[in-house]
């Protein structure tokens, strides 16, 4: 199997899955650990059909929320509260239409992924988006992925970004 084959293959396995019920339990255990309890300043995303859906954290008031835009080749962070405004990006995800912060504000990113592996590497959709976000984001970078999409290997590469913490459904 390589990356496009796993794409594909983790696509599919997605849909079988119940993903609400995997996303409230990811939730309940990412509000858990310290490194969510620490953070102040919380950089997560809008979901897609069937990706896990961490908008329930914005319940949480004593936290400042960010979403991703995307600028070109690049991912830019944007304050975000329930009820802002929102717009549909190039690739059908929805996007903070306000001022852009600097991502050094960011205690906290949990990233998107289609899989995750044993090795701290997550499979992303092909862009390269967040590992250029990534590459030299100094603070803790997260996934929260249902447990049957942490596979053995998401066959990285060269410029493929290291997570710190992956969070499973079970």
């Amino acid at each position: 199997m390589d990356k496009q084959s796993l794409r594909k293959w983790a696509r599919g396995k997605r849909k079988e899955l119940d993903m609400e019920k995997i996303s409230s339990i990811l939730v309940s255990k990412l509000v858990q650990t310290d490194e969510y309890k620490n953070s102040k300043n919380i950089m997560i995303f809008y979901p897609v059909k069937d990706e896990v859906n961490l908008l329930p954290l914005l319940e949480d008031k004593t936290k400042n929320y960010y979403l991703p835009r995307i600028n070109g080749k690049d991912l830019e962070c944007c304050p975000y509260c329930y009820g802002d405004a929102l717009c549909e990006s190039k690739f059908h995800t929805q996007e903070p239409t306000c001022q852009t912060c600097e991502k050094t504000c960011i205690d906290l990113v949990i990233v998107p992924a289609l899989a995750c592996d044993k090795d701290g590497y997550r499979l992303g959709y092909g862009g390269g988006f967040y590992d250029r976000f990534l590459r030299d984001f100094k603070n803790i970078k997260m996934c929260c992925i249902p447990h049957e999409l942490y596979v053995e290997t998401v066959f990285p590469e060269f410029f493929d970004e290291k997570i710190d913490i992956i969070i499973c459904s079970k």
